[in-house]
């Protein structure tokens, strides 16, 4: 049966298609069969990719709002659909990123009676999401869809979860979509911009610090040489590691989990501290450690996309609402008429003295293995990851070289890492895309290898692989050190060879450092969708750290 033209679940398709949306994720359910079958009129515009779990799907839609700057759209059923997706909503909240999430929702003339996997989505979301709603007047369909793309993109970047009443989707949806939304962006004061310039005119030790989401290539690459040529120090915030190259001659490191110390000391002693984007939150600051709030109210010149964060945790000295990219190409016109060359080597010389790898005590190095990565991949590659001690690894011997080229959660989400290298991988079926991920980490979304299979994207894997939860087995051993006190963070893992030859994968194992490239050059080349089982120990807990050195301690 062909629903008619114009009902609520057709010109919520049509304002998804106004707004440039390519892609869509989720996991099929009866309460918004309405809208799959108007997607299925689109095919040529908009992709539907099916997924084996909503928090894959989820996850994924992320993925797609970080690398594009625009909505990542997925689509669940009602109840255990919405929370098992919750966590993509989340991550999006943590990491500023830009998500619509569209949830089936029992029929308006059941709301309030218990029905079959009922739930108020506005009080459910309420924290999590920028704005939880629920369509409940059908011919508003598109003005609350399109309040969604708004909403999303403005400000500070972040989801939107809309219910979608399974009965009001058979409706007349009302009128149709116009014109795209075209977000709204704040620019800095030409005042505040001058007010900046003297600050830096008088700074002896300045440090520029990047972060948060929505930068385009231009303004980072305009923000990168302006402070290269200045040699004014760059450090980019947790996680945001390919908003500039990190071979730029300025660049002092990465703020987050597993900080050089050398980094710390500089951010300590900085007399100004430029940040654009960055909430300076808790793994940044090293739980809130760096800096005391006397200071920044001397120091800091804090520039935010949501005026919310501004003085929500330090004490600014300057503050600006701005959108980071104007921020950016504004700050970048700045004559401060000096430079600090000197401290821009030293910073970077510490950088690369922190990056270079260090010895284990196991036959696989990690190090070594992060640093081939980087060696062996084309600058434009995208590395993903979600969370575990594995990932130190990653973000400390990787060196980025390109903007966009880093997926990886702030919200220290277990399971990230794969989906988002799938969504990454359907988006730019041209670029190479490499997963990294735990043993712990990769099962908790591993099933996605099916939906790779399905629709044929190639995306690699590396399961790191030392049986244990690594992150909680190293604070275990910190706090509660000795064998007999280990519980809970063993793991007992399948041989993940066949379990991507299972799927129709290509596997393959890899047991000793000297043997990755060699890996890893088979995976790339497989020509379908690749897991590498790179197998390490878990005495070498993370870089530099031993589970008997934590037992000494």
């Amino acid at each position: 049966m062909t629903q008619p033209a114009h009902t609520a679940a057709r010109r919520l398709v049509e304002t998804l298609v106004m707004n440039g949306v390519t892609r869509v994720f989720c996991v099929p359910g009866e309460s918004y069969l309405a809208v799959l079958d108007a997607l299925a009129d689109v095919r040529d515009k908009i992709e539907v990719i099916a997924c084996r779990h909503e928090a894959g799907a989820a996850n994924m839609a992320e993925a797609y709002g970080k690398l594009t700057g625009k909505p990542g759209v997925c689509m669940v059923t009602r109840g255990p659909g919405a929370t098992h997706a919750s966590i993509g909503v989340h991550t999006a909240h943590q990491d500023s990123t830009p998500m619509i999430l569209f949830v089936g929702q029992i029929a308006l003339t059941d709301r309030g009676r218990g029905a079959f996997q009922e739930v108020d989505y506005r009080e459910v979301f309420g924290g999590l999401a920028k704005w939880a709603t629920e369509i409940e007047s059908p011919d508003r369909t598109v003005e609350v869809v399109e309040r969604a793309f708004a909403t999303a993109q403005q400000g500070r970047m972040g989801p939107v979860v809309i219910a979608l009443p399974e009965d009001i989707l058979h409706e007349d949806g009302g009128p149709a979509p116009i014109r795209p939304v075209v977000p709204a962006r704040a620019a800095l004061d030409p005042a505040f911009v001058e007010a900046v310039r003297d600050r830096l005119s008088q700074a002896e030790r300045p440090l520029l610090v990047l972060g948060g989401s929505g930068w385009t290539e231009e303004a980072a690459a305009a923000i990168g040489d302006w402070s290269e040529r200045l040699g004014l120090p760059v450090s980019l915030s947790f996680r945001r590691k390919d908003i500039l190259s990190n071979a730029r001659t300025n660049y002092a490191g990465d703020l987050g989990l597993g900080c050089n110390p050398e980094l710390m000391k500089r951010a300590k002693e900085a007399d100004l501290l430029i940040a654009i984007g960055a909430r300076l939150g808790e793994n940044p600051t090293q739980g809130y450690t760096l800096f005391d709030r006397a200071r920044t109210a001397e120091t800091l010149v804090h520039i935010h996309p949501g005026p919310e964060e501004l003085g929500r945790v330090w004490t600014p000295s300057l503050s600006a609402t701005a959108d980071n990219s104007l921020a950016a190409h504004a700050l970048s016109a700045i004559d401060p008429g000096r430079t600090w060359h000197d401290q821009a080597k030293e910073a970077h010389d510490h950088y690369q003295a922190f990056s270079t790898p260090v010895p284990v005590t196991g036959v696989v190095n990690m190090s070594e293995c992060m640093a081939h990565l980087g060696q062996a991949l084309p600058p434009t590659a995208i590395v993903t990851n979600g969370a575990g001690n594995f990932a130190a690894w990653l973000h400390r011997f990787y060196r980025h070289r390109a903007c966009r080229t880093q997926l990886a959660p702030t919200s220290g989400a277990m399971g990230y890492g794969y989906p988002a290298a799938l969504a990454a991988k359907s988006l730019h079926p041209d670029r190479e895309v490499i997963c990294v991920a735990g043993d712990g980490d990769y099962l908790m979304t591993g099933q996605e290898l099916a939906t790779a299979v399905q629709y044929g994207i190639n995306a690699v894997v590396i399961v790191v692989d030392n049986g244990t939860y690594g992150t909680i087995r190293m604070h275990q051993e910190g706090h509660y050190p000795g064998a007999d006190r280990v519980i809970a963070t063993d793991l007992n893992n399948p041989d993940f060879v066949k379990y991507a030859e299972a799927f129709g994968a290509f596997g393959i194992r890899c047991e000793r450092t000297e043997d990755f490239p060699a890996a890893l050059d088979a995976a790339r080349k497989a020509g379908r969708p690749a897991l590498l089982h790179l197998i390490t120990s878990a005495e070498d807990i993370a870089p530099n750290r031993t589970i008997t050195g934590l037992r000494a301690k």
